[in-house]
């Protein structure tokens, strides 16, 4: 099985993917995992894309796709995969759809998590980070037992400067002009699911179980 999620940021695709991967066995592979990745280990690619990073301008397109090429040919990659974070524009897209095609692999399903933006906002805004082991919080739907503290570490618990209400609606912005289109391109490929971006995770699951079966 092979999916690609698509969807605004805080729609719940990562989180999904997390649970997916786990339950169907799938590689669940982000390009912002896959960058770090290639970085810390400072392989060529990563170290071409270590110069963008370092001076503030976005990994060119190819530079990603070598990366996913690299990734999609191990072993783990062959059984199935779900794509978190990629593609995000319809030229990445058609590049990925070129990828696939060389390494004889295709996508099944393309979904979209549709969420509302103030279910988004008020997600990401209440978002709370560990700054010590990355555990997550939510100040409404998953609190901390003492306050600003991580239950695992005793870390202190941040919020991430793009998580912010202001800069959250610019990221939705920045989504419908660029990201949106893709759905459009998935449709008129017939490989488009839609599900309820706003539901919680164990009301969500069954959905895309059914969708995957």
């Amino acid at each position: 099985m092979r999916l690609i999620f698509l969807g605004p940021p805080g729609a719940g695709k990562g989180t999904m993917a997390k649970v997916l991967s786990k339950s169907h066995s799938l590689l669940h592979l982000s390009t912002g995992d896959l960058l770090r990745a290639n970085i810390k280990e400072k392989t060529a690619l990563g170290k071409e894309a270590a110069s963008f990073v370092e001076n503030g301008k976005l990994v060119p397109d190819q530079l990603v796709i070598e990366m996913m090429r690299h990734r999609l040919r191990e072993p783990d990659a062959r059984i199935g995969f779900i794509l978190d974070g990629f593609p995000r524009t319809t030229e990445q897209a058609k590049a990925l759809d070129k990828l696939l095609a060389e390494e004889t692999m295709k996508v099944d399903h393309a979904i979209n998590f549709d969420a509302s933006d103030g279910k988004i906002i008020d997600r990401l805004s209440g978002r709370r980070i560990c700054g010590k082991c990355g555990a997550i919080y939510h100040l409404k739907n998953i609190p901390p037992k003492q306050q600003g503290i991580c239950d695992q570490c005793g870390g202190a618990l941040v919020q991430r400067k793009d998580d912010n209400e202001e800069t959250v609606r610019r990221r939705l912005e920045v989504y419908r002009e660029e990201t949106a289109p893709l759905i459009e391109y998935y449709e008129r490929q017939n490989l488009l699911r839609t599900v309820p971006g706003d539901l919680d995770v164990h009301e969500l699951d069954p959905i895309l179980n059914k969708i995957l079966a």
